[in-house]
């Protein structure tokens, strides 16, 4: 095993997700009802769960994880801090932004050199227990989309976005296992992680649509023209050639990171009208990164 890159892959990996899954158990708790006290305070524990698990990885990541990374907006961006203010304000659900500052503050380092003899062990410890986390968050996603299938909870949230939040926690569970199994994971295909990444984001695509105000026709507009492109994306992944189709994803995904960065500012700045958290504006825009990112690869 190349304790280098088992190490290194797995803190970025967890600076991340682990932000991604503790917003997820935020929103999930955010939109229950009253009569769903249970679910929302296994959301919260599950939230609070993962902040420490991220508040253990910005701790080791720092001087570590690799500078592309820092600087792609994946891990924060220059809204999450205000975004959090607001949606906090918003919904009196407490939000760690302490933490947000750390995260902004994280030096990268490039060189082996810097990891100390307790590293590997530190990460080992903190990729078993996002395991742990991730099964459990993974059980309860799909608990609440049974229950909200079969008309015995009500939620603001989409049946698709649960599904949608179920398949990210998969990933990342697929990602720890195979850090933990090989050591790297730099055998995944890309054509794969196109082929995800074109369907997370022609999701996100319908859910801005379906969360805009119905006065906001040019971004509806926009938003199902980016839905329909990532549908399209989509039905030629498993034939196209991969560079070709590598190419086109970059194209198509900058365009959609510049809207959803216009959006982030709009809902922040209150200039759109709209059911969407300033959190998850940012929240999607991070995920934009992130996968705008693997593809420059």
């Amino acid at each position: 095993m190349n304790t280098t890159n088992y190490v290194i892959k797995s803190l970025e990996l967890h600076l991340f997700f682990g932000r991604i899954m503790k917003e997820h158990s935020f929103f999930l708790k955010a939109g229950f009802t009253p009569a769903a006290a249970s679910f929302s305070n296994k959301a919260e524990y599950f939230m609070k769960e993962f902040e420490k698990l991220l508040c253990q990885a910005v701790t080791l990541a720092n001087g570590i994880v690799r500078t592309d990374v820092l600087s792609s907006g994946e891990i924060v961006t220059e809204f999450t801090a205000e975004a959090e203010r607001q949606t906090e304000r918003f919904t009196g659900i407490p939000i760690n932004k302490i933490l947000t500052q750390r995260e902004l503050r994280l030096i990268s380092g490039d060189c082996p050199c810097r990891l100390s003899s307790e590293s590997w062990s530190k990460v080992c410890r903190l990729n078993t227990t996002a395991l742990k986390l991730l099964d459990g968050l993974i059980a309860f996603k799909e608990n609440v989309l049974h229950n909200v299938l079969n008309c015995e909870i009500f939620t603001v949230n989409y049946p698709l976005l649960i599904e949608h939040i179920i398949r990210e926690a998969r990933l990342y569970r697929e990602y720890v296992s195979v850090l933990e199994r090989e050591g790297d994971i730099t055998d995944e295909s890309m054509k794969n992680a196109e082929c995800f990444w074109n369907r997370i984001m022609m999701e996100h695509a319908m859910f801005i649509r379906g969360l805009l105000d119905p006065t906001e026709k040019e971004l509806m507009n926009k938003a199902d023209s980016f839905a329909k492109e990532y549908e399209a994306l989509l039905d030629n992944c498993k034939n196209a050639q991969s560079k070709m189709m590598k190419s086109e994803s970059l194209e198509e995904t900058l365009k959609f990171k510049d809207f959803k960065k216009a959006g982030v500012q709009g809902i922040t700045g209150c200039k759109i009208r709209s059911l969407i958290l300033p959190l998850l504006a940012d929240h999607v825009l991070r995920e934009a990164n992130h996968y705008i990112r693997l593809l420059k690869c």
